[in-house]
């Protein structure tokens, strides 16, 4: 960011909205894979459940600014939040992690804290769906005018990461929605945003991360609309209204793009859009809800995977009889004392310092937590068995050493981090 300032010694880059000429011919030329699908093209019964499930999270509490790391700072989001999606997916930001109240499904029995949120987590279910369907019918729009345009060698020219056709089972469902909420008006403090002059900023310039490479992000939108709003000139009412600005990534040539945004109005970025530029989310007047749909990166992400991992490290655990350790082999303890740090300070810690906040929708990530914890106490046993066996006179030097050689990182980074996790 200072690199870019210094780039443009103070001078505002340009940016157009719809009022601007040549607004439309940018959008179709450099910002194509960004795609508005007003609010008159979703069911009103969706947007009905989904802004009364809006409503109903914030009635009982469940939004909650995040504490996050940014270059080494702890700082507190400016929008509230709660992530919901598929049962056990979690998503990571800012080295915080983000536990999946789940939505409804099939395979899955979830004990809801009441009838509202159950009710509120299958709206965001239908919209996830919902959504999903009209991301599959933008790529196919979006692969064919890439194909038309093949032949030509204009500027204009969109190139798609995955040149694939697109079926419902080719474009991958979203797995969690990121339920966003501010209101600008008890916010004592919004920075500007510092390139184009756009104005005050609910979120700052970022790429969204850890997401399936390629795949899309879609946005439904809704903000509140009182009479003093309605009754405002046509220029007042655009500046109250809530905006997504985009940028093409470390470009000062390109002009940035600000779109308002109606309630009920949702946006995508298509492919790989959000690796390529980077959006901001500008405030308007009124209070705001979000619903920011994604293919989280779950690979090593969900309760399945860890209990995997936790599984992994035990086997060396014997429990039959005494314990004891099976195997003494520094590739293995190496393992096991990783995954020890690993379900300690990315699931546990995370977890637990967020507070109650989960247990105000549902009591599932309680219970996995639960048993996260028992195989960590296993773990710790783990520990203690190896530091007592250590201690016998039967190791020669030479072994001994290769084994606290290759351990004491492990633990010192363990000792580290309990010590930053207290401060």
């Amino acid at each position: 960011k200072r690199k870019l300032l210094q780039q443009i010694g103070g001078v505002r880059l340009q940016y157009l909205t719809p009022k601007d000429d040549g607004f439309h011919q940018l959008w179709s030329t450099k910002y194509a894979k960004l795609v508005i699908q007003e609010a008159d093209q979703i069911p009103t019964e969706l947007h009905h459940a989904v802004q009364k499930a809006f409503l109903t999270l914030l009635h009982h509490g469940c939004l909650s600014r995040d504490l996050v790391q940014l270059k080494g700072k702890d700082l507190l989001t400016p929008v509230s939040r709660i992530l919901i999606g598929q049962p056990g997916c979690t998503y990571k930001y800012l080295n915080t992690r983000l536990f999946a109240v789940p939505w409804p499904e099939e395979d899955h029995n979830i004990s809801y804290r009441t009838e509202g949120i159950a009710n509120a987590c299958k709206a965001f279910y239908h919209l996830n769906k919902s959504l999903h369907l009209q991301t599959i019918c933008e790529l196919k729009k979006l692969r064919s005018k890439h194909l038309s345009d093949a032949p030509s060698t204009s500027g204009g020219q969109i190139f798609l990461q995955n040149n694939e056709d697109f079926g419902q089972e080719d474009v991958q469902c979203f797995n969690v929605t990121l339920i966003n909420y501010m209101n600008p008006q008890t916010m004592s403090y919004l920075r500007e945003e510092p390139y184009f002059g756009m104005g005050k900023m609910a979120v700052s310039w970022h790429h969204d991360e850890n997401l399936v490479e390629g795949s899309t992000v879609a946005v439904y939108n809704y903000s509140y609309q009182d009479g003093a709003t309605e009754t405002c000139e046509e220029e007042a009412m655009d500046i109250s209204k809530w905006h997504v600005g985009l940028k093409v990534a470390w470009d000062i040539e390109t002009p940035g793009l600000a779109l308002p945004l109606n309630p009920g109005d949702s946006y995508f970025m298509l492919d790989n859009l959000n690796k390529t530029h980077q959006h901001c989310v500008l405030a308007g007047s009124q209070p705001r809800f979000s619903s920011t749909h994604r293919v989280a990166e779950c690979s090593t992400g969900t309760l399945s995977s860890i209990r995997a991992r936790c599984e992994k490290a035990l086997e060396n655990l014997n429990c039959s009889g005494e314990l004891e350790l099976q195997s003494l082999e520094l590739e293995i303890l190496q393992e096991a004392e990783q995954i020890h740090n690993e379900v300690e300070f990315d699931w546990l810690r995370q977890f637990w310092f967020q507070g109650k906040r989960y247990s105000k929708c549902s009591d599932y990530w309680l219970l996995a937590m639960a048993e996260l914890e028992e195989k960590w106490w296993q773990m710790e046993t783990m520990t203690s068995l190896l530091l007592e066996e250590l201690e016998k006179d039967d190791w020669t030097g030479e072994d001994k050493y290769k084994i606290l050689q290759g351990m004491m990182p492990i633990l010192v980074e363990r000792q580290d981090q309990r010590l930053a996790w207290q401060k």
